[in-house]
């Protein structure tokens, strides 16, 4: 999924990952992987998280990011994409939303506030 991300030139300044083990490697494979030279935040509260609290998370990203990436865990991820895109996508280990938000800060964020712009799931793309 990195050298998806790096060859669809997508933008991502800012990781934000649960720090569960999985997660983590995901995280760091995809950093290396897509060449991207952001950091990558470690949040407890991604892990179990629903829509509501990780919409928070997003709220909490430092506005000198323009761009953000999650790496978390179903359902809440599925649920996110419903939450901010309004639609129902499977959303299997490392599938990637990307989510483009009709905000201009992070703390804007609210439900309804994106347009699912792709969905790729790895067994689609073999």
């Amino acid at each position: 999924m990195g050298e998806i991300i790096f060859k669809n030139q997508f933008q991502i300044d800012l990781i934000v990952s649960s720090p569960a083990r999985r997660a983590r490697q995901t995280a760091i494979l995809v950093k290396e992987a897509a060449k991207i030279n952001g950091e990558i935040e470690y949040d407890d509260g991604i892990y179990e998280a629903s829509p509501p609290r990780l919409l928070k998370i997003i709220s909490e990203i430092d506005e000198k990011h323009q761009s953000a990436m999650l790496v978390g865990h179903n359902p809440g991820l599925e649920g996110l994409v419903k939450s901010l895109a309004g639609e129902i996508q499977p959303m299997p280990t490392a599938a990637l939303a990307v989510i483009d938000l009709k905000i201009e800060k992070w703390n804007e964020i609210t439900a309804d506030c994106g347009t699912l712009r792709t969905l790729l799931r790895p067994k689609t793309l073999k």
